[in-house]
């Protein structure tokens, strides 16, 4: 069965090169440690994409063009399933970087966002990570890998990206010393501290890249919102805090790139998956109203 690319039934597969985005779907899915499934989440948010409007409700992001790549497959070899499928990931954000593109990664599971990373180092890139998740996935290893989704923006941080936290309600002690030691380069504002009003105005900190990738891990949202993901956990963010968390971060910085993780689809349960193709839009909306040069 052919893969749709993302809103086809408003726009065609721009060439890539002439493209603003390129989507890119990595169902990659090696280290989940709860719930399954989120090898099957690209392909949802492509399929749900179809019911979107053009129309954003302040433009219409499309017109800009949106190339969907080819699904990310990793290539034989003898490293690790992960470090392949990262390789893979990683030459997939590279073109779109090439191609002057906006690079929207669809998970997947979270380790994807290291391969991001990594292509955004290569390629010289002074970024800062905005980071929407219920989790902090800072540990070191788990389940005895250094590439597990809970580890994955230790490894960013480890590549030297700063980070900023929204959202986060469960995580450990070693994530806890992680974030005190570490305070320069990782902000953190957890769930309980946004509904509580307590967000500073200027929760970006003083000295952040002016650049920024958003990596957006479904759990972030509230199982009342977003029920379709692996790793739930109640007191998320809501839609529209979501969407004015994102709308803020556009308004202090650019967006280069970003991705949406975790979706881990239900069977005959359509609104999660349309939910994650809408963020996908809402991004590709917030970076398409940002003034660049191409």
């Amino acid at each position: 069965m052919k893969t749709p690319s993302f809103l086809d039934s408003g726009y065609p597969n721009t060439p890539a090169a002439k493209a603003f985005f390129h989507v890119i779907p990595a169902p990659m899915e090696t280290t989940v440690s709860y719930g399954g499934g989120t090898a099957r989440g690209p392909r949802a948010i492509l399929e749900a994409s179809g019911q979107l409007e053009d129309f954003d409700g302040r433009s219409c992001p499309g017109d800009l063009g949106i190339h969907t790549q080819p699904a990310v497959k990793p290539a034989a070899g003898k490293k690790s399933l992960e470090e392949r499928w990262i390789d893979a990931i990683q030459k997939a954000v590279a073109k779109a970087l090439r191609c002057g593109a906006v690079p929207a990664v669809l998970g997947g599971e979270h380790t994807v966002t290291q391969a991001a990373a990594r292509a955004f180092q290569a390629a010289g890139a002074d970024i800062g990570f905005i980071h929407f998740d219920a989790h902090a996935d800072l540990r070191d290893t788990y389940e005895g890998t250094k590439y597990s989704h809970a580890c994955v923006m230790r490894r960013i941080h480890e590549l030297g990206f700063p980070i900023v936290q929204l959202g986060t309600r469960a995580y450990c002690q070693e994530e806890a010393d992680c974030r005190a030691a570490n305070r320069k380069t990782i902000a953190a504002y957890d769930a309980d501290a946004i509904a509580a009003g307590k967000l500073p105005k200027n929760w970006i900190p003083k000295g952040f890249p002016k650049q920024v990738f958003i990596t957006f891990d479904l759990d972030g949202l509230d199982p009342s919102v977003m029920p379709a993901t692996g790793t739930p956990v109640p007191g998320g963010l809501g839609w529209y805090d979501a969407m004015n968390l994102i709308e803020a971060a556009a308004a202090r910085k650019t967006i280069v790139g970003f991705d949406v993780v975790e979706l881990a689809p239900i069977r005959g349960l359509h609104h999660p998956d349309f939910a994650a193709a809408r963020l996908v839009y809402a991004l590709m909306g917030a970076a398409a109203r940002q003034p660049r040069k191409r």
